[in-house]
């Protein structure tokens, strides 16, 4: 499984926005077989990017919701208590508890997560890609 950061899952979605994925990673992502996947907490944090106009989406919420979802075929991974525990046993390398729940997340489905944040990517135990495309069975 492919579990896409908040920023990761607007820029995949929309590339004309401005900010977009590296080019081999977009690459990478188009080609693959694995399963797409978000946190929930992802809506949270675009709720609330949306909320203080720091984002701003080509749909309302929370129609944009269902287009991104439903509409894209990326899967939207549920909190669960494990993931909520292991999120509180995290090294205190990164204090945000929406991105620590987004480590837990990918830990618990043993997914790859594309993120640009470099504090995420110095956690042990996660598999964080960005700018190059990780070497996996496809």
């Amino acid at each position: 499984m492919i579990l896409l950061d908040t920023h990761a899952w607007t820029r995949w979605l929309h590339p004309e926005m401005g900010q977009s994925l590296p080019s081999g990673l977009r690459a990478w992502l188009e080609a693959t077989h694995e399963d797409f996947g978000v946190s929930i907490i992802s809506c949270l944090e675009i709720a609330q990017l949306v909320k203080r106009g720091r984002l701003i989406l080509p749909l309302r919420l929370p129609t944009w919701f269902d287009a991104a979802l439903d509409g894209s075929g990326i899967a939207c991974l549920p909190l669960t208590p494990r993931i909520l525990h292991t999120s509180t046993t995290l090294p205190d390398i990164h204090r945000d508890p929406a991105d620590r729940i987004i480590i837990s997340t990918a830990q618990t489905h043993g997914a790859v997560l594309i993120t640009a944040d470099t504090t995420i990517q110095k956690y042990p135990f996660v598999r964080c890609v960005w700018d190059a495309p990780p070497i996996l069975d496809t």
